[in-house]
C-alpha cells in the first residue's frame, strides 16, 4: 500500500469538516473505486473515528464477494465493517434502482445510528452531480431539481454527507489505485438501458461539457433553492393564517415561485397525502380568481387571499 499524499488527506478532511463537526463517521462503501477511495481517505484523515458498511443487494451473483472484499480491506485499515443485506425480495417490475436505493439508505442509516455515528458519508462525486444536473435539466426541472445531489442532508439522527462532490471520478480512481485498494466496476454503470449510463457516455464524448462546471451550476442552484426556501418560510410566517382544517394566505406582490411554494405548503398542511409536485393548473385557477381541487384539498381565491380547506366528499352515483 502506497501512502497517500498529505495534500489529498488534508483536502478530504477539510471537505468533511466543512459539512459537519461530528465525531464518529459512518461510510457507505460499495466496493467501487469511488467509495474505496473515500474509505482510504477517511481512514487516513480520521483514524479511529470511522466505520464502514456494505449493502449486499443480492442483485448480482458477485455482490457477496464484493462485500467480502470491502471487509478484508477494512481489516487492513483497522476500520470496523458490517455487511448489510436487503431482506425483502426484489420486485418483478418497476424501477429496480429506486427500490435498491430506498432499502440501501434505510439499512445504512439504521446501522449508522446503531454504531453511534452522527453522519453517513457517501461517495457521490462531481461526475455524479453533473449527470444528475443534465438528467433533471432534460426533464425541465425547476431550481429544486437542478440543485441536484445535496452535499448535506440533515435527518433525525444521522446526517448524510457527500464530501466528494468537488472531486472527479478519475481522481478518486487514482487515489484507490495508488493506495492499492481493491475495487470493482459495476457493469450497470455502462449499460445503456439505464438513463444515467447514457448521460455518462454523453459527458465522456463531449469534451466541452465539463463535469466540474456542471457540478458548480448545481451548487449555485442549491444556494438559490435555499434562499427561496427561506423566503417561503418567512412569507408563511407573515402571510399565512391557519385555523382548524383551513389555511388563508395573503399573496399580494409575491413572485409566482413563492406563491407556488406557499400553495404547495398549504396543500400539505391540509392533507399531507396530497401530491404537490405539479400544481400548475391549480395556480392558474387561483390567479384567475377561481377555485380548484388538488387531491383532497379545495383551493379558492378571493381578491389577494387564497384559501385552502379539505375538499367535500365526492358524491357517489
Amino acid at each position: 500500500m502506497t501512502p497517500l499524499e498529505p495534500a489529498l488527506i488534508a483536502r478530504f478532511q477539510a471537505d468533511v469538516t466543512r459539512l459537519s463537526e461530528t465525531g464518529r463517521l459512518a461510510l457507505a462503501v460499495s466496493g467501487g473505486p469511488d467509495s474505496m477511495a473515500m474509505l482510504t481517505l477517511a481512514a487516513a484523515a480520521f483514524p479511529g473515528q470511522v466505520a464502514a458498511a456494505t449493502v449486499d443487494h443480492g442483485l448480482r451473483a458477485a455482490s457477496a464477494d464484493e462485500a467480502a472484499m470491502v471487509a478484508a480491506y477494512c481489516a487492513t485499515l483497522g476500520v470496523p465493517h458490517a455487511t448489510l443485506a436487503i431482506a425483502e425480495p426484489r420486485p418483478a417490475t418497476g424501477n429496480l434502482h429506486a427500490w435498491a436505493r430506498k432499502h440501501r439508505y434505510a439499512l445504512l442509516l439504521r446501522w449508522a445510528a446503531g454504531a453511534g455515528c452522527g453522519a453517513l458519508l457517501t461517495a457521490h462525486h462531481a461526475d455524479d452531480q453533473a449527470e444528475t444536473f443534465l438528467m433533471r435539466a432534460a426533464r425541465g426541472s425547476g431550481v429544486a431539481g437542478l440543485a441536484g445531489i445535496r452535499a448535506r442532508q440533515p435527518l433525525d439522527a444521522v446526517a448524510i454527507l457527500r464530501p466528494l462532490l468537488g472531486w472527479r471520478n478519475r481522481d478518486l480512481r487514482a487515489v484507490a489505485t495508488t493506495a492499492g485498494a481493491p475495487f470493482v466496476d459495476d457493469p450497470s454503470n455502462r449499460d445503456p438501458a439505464f438513463e444515467r449510463a447514457r448521460v455518462r457516455a454523453t459527458l465522456a464524448a463531449i469534451d466541452w461539457l465539463d463535469p466540474l462546471r456542471l457540478a458548480a451550476a448545481a451548487a449555485h442552484a442549491a444556494e438559490a433553492e435555499d434562499a427561496l426556501a427561506a423566503m417561503t418560510r418567512l412569507s408563511w410566517s407573515q402571510r399565512a393564517v391557519e385555523s382548524p382544517g383551513a389555511v388563508a394566505i395573503t399573496i399580494t406582490d409575491l413572485p409566482r415561485e413563492i406563491r407556488r411554494r406557499l400553495a404547495a405548503r398549504a396543500l400539505r398542511t391540509i392533507d399531507p397525502a396530497t401530491a404537490t409536485d405539479n400544481i400548475e393548473s391549480l395556480l392558474e385557477s387561483l390567479e384567475a380568481g377561481g377555485r380548484a381541487t388538488q387531491g383532497n384539498v379545495l383551493a379558492s381565491a378571493a381578491g389577494e387571499i387564497w384559501r385552502f380547506r379539505a375538499a367535500p366528499p365526492r358524491r357517489s352515483h
